[in-house]
């Protein structure tokens, strides 16, 4: 089983936020999830991104592979791999 970390889109129309979760590469965007882990908001100046750092180096370690924007949301929020 391939398990990614990536983005579920939340929010009103033309007004998202996104939530980082990790879930299996072949369910939907929004769908079924392993675990949430933080959560990504676009909208506001600058950026707001928070990320439960332990999570994400646990599921890293374990072999989850982030997506580009979320790892460079990642090193942002100075998580490396």
């Amino acid at each position: 089983m391939a398990v990614k970390i990536r983005l579920r889109r939340m929010g009103q129309k033309k007004a998202p936020f996104y939530r980082i979760v990790v879930a299996d590469s072949r369910s939907p965007r929004d769908g079924r999830c392993i675990e949430e882990i933080g959560t990504y908001n676009p909208n506001v100046e600058p950026n707001a991104v928070t990320v439960n750092e332990e999570l994400a180096k646990k599921w890293l370690a374990n072999g989850a592979q982030p997506t580009e924007i979320v790892s460079k949301l990642f090193k942002q929020a100075g998580i490396e791999k």
